[in-house]
């Protein structure tokens, strides 16, 4: 039976994180009006549920950090109603915000629901691994991912103006025009290899040679922008998938309820669903009320926030995807002088009301689940 409230509590959080975090990664394609809300979501969706595919191979570093273990003793770790009040605990904290269009930190109501459920169960805490292992990288990411892509963008937009670069600028290729025989080009090889040995085959390839010509194409600067921007878009939500997919798989480890790849892809659905049914409302806070930007500083955003995310799932660091693409939206702000302060304050308090939450609820929840 707490087996079962154990699966459905670890769903429930996975649902609740989709809702909450599924339009991260393409806020910035919406917010510069690159695209509209249903396809850029659809691009969310399936680049989060890929990188939960992935995680299997590229992300499980992050599956023992979250299953308490270091942080309270071993023998609660173990404990399936422990378990479950973290999920269900994380989960309640991350949908409140959703409800109310705050984008905040699953990483973060994890924590929290941690640190809840651990003191529910009457376990001592580990002050030091608290501190160094979910302390500080959620401290220190934010403020990481604003300086780095102020200077990124900085450095890009010197260098755009210094080539001279505007959206009106195109960028020209001469590509070989298709031949009209239908052998095209083998037929010409085959000419030129049987030129000594047919005396007319020299007419052959001349007349093949006169039919194929150089095609110029030239492609807008804003097309390339673009295009840029959609893979960014896509590279973030892979970096959600691969980091967010494994903390939440982490409360199924060792409980024989799940085996781990179906675990992460059952995660990685649920995922899914909640982003689809209940992303628009932080979906509106993420890509219209943090900032002002434009397609260059969108691009810069995400790939400051992919390059982040995705190192830090490799290494098992346990970083917040939220707080890292906050972050570079945050310094797009500063940069661009666009940033709508009030609405960054909310958010910032969110995140430090986020834990206490979290806590409460997985105690709560303990006291159902025991």
């Amino acid at each position: 039976m707490i087996i079962g409230v154990l699966i459905v509590a670890t769903l429930f959080l996975a649902y609740a994180n989709g809702a909450n975090d599924a339009f991260k990664g393409v806020a910035t394609l919406f917010g510069t009006g690159t695209t509209k809300y249903r396809p850029a979501l659809l691009l969310a969706v399936a680049s989060t549920f890929l990188g939960s595919v992935c995680a299997v191979l590229f992300a499980v570093a992050l599956l023992e950090v979250f299953t308490g273990k270091g942080l309270v003793p071993d023998e609660v770790v173990s404990d399936p109603a422990f378990r479950s009040a973290v999920g269900l605990g994380a989960a309640c904290a991350v949908l409140l915000a959703t409800r109310l269009g705050l984008p905040i930190s699953t990483t973060h109501a994890l924590t929290g629901a941690l640190v809840g459920g651990g003191l529910a169960a009457g376990a001592g805490l580990n002050g030091a691994a608290l501190g160094s292992t979910f302390a500080v990288p959620l401290l220190v990411s934010p403020f990481l991912a604003l300086a780095v892509t102020g200077t990124i963008y900085w450095v890009f937009r010197l260098v755009r103006l210094r080539l001279g670069v505007t959206e009106e600028s195109t960028v020209s290729a001469e590509l070989p025009s298709l031949p009209e025989d239908p052998g095209g080009s083998p037929a010409v090889a085959v000419a030129r290899v049987a030129v000594e040995a047919e005396p007319g085959a020299q007419q052959i390839v001349e007349d093949a040679a006169a039919r194929q010509g150089a095609q110029r194409v030239e492609i807008g600067s804003r097309a390339i922008l673009d295009g840029c921007h959609y893979v960014s878009a896509a590279a973030v939500g892979f970096a959600r998938g691969l980091n967010d997919t494994p903390k939440i798989a982490a409360l199924l480890v060792g409980m024989a309820a799940l085996s781990l790849p179906v675990g992460l892809v059952l995660v990685g659905v649920l995922m899914a669903i909640g982003g689809i049914l209940q992303a628009k409302r932080v979906a509106h806070t993420m890509s219209l009320e943090i900032t002002e930007m434009n397609p260059g500083q969108g691009l810069t955003a995400n790939l400051v926030t992919a390059g982040l995310v995705i190192f830090a799932s490799r290494f098992g660091v346990p970083v917040s995807t939220t707080h890292v693409s906050c972050g570079s939206l945050f310094g797009i702000g500063v940069v661009g002088g666009g940033g709508h302060w009030n609405t960054i304050g909310t958010i910032v308090l969110a995140w430090v009301v986020t834990l206490p939450c979290g806590a409460l609820f997985a105690a709560l929840g303990y006291a159902l689940a025991s």
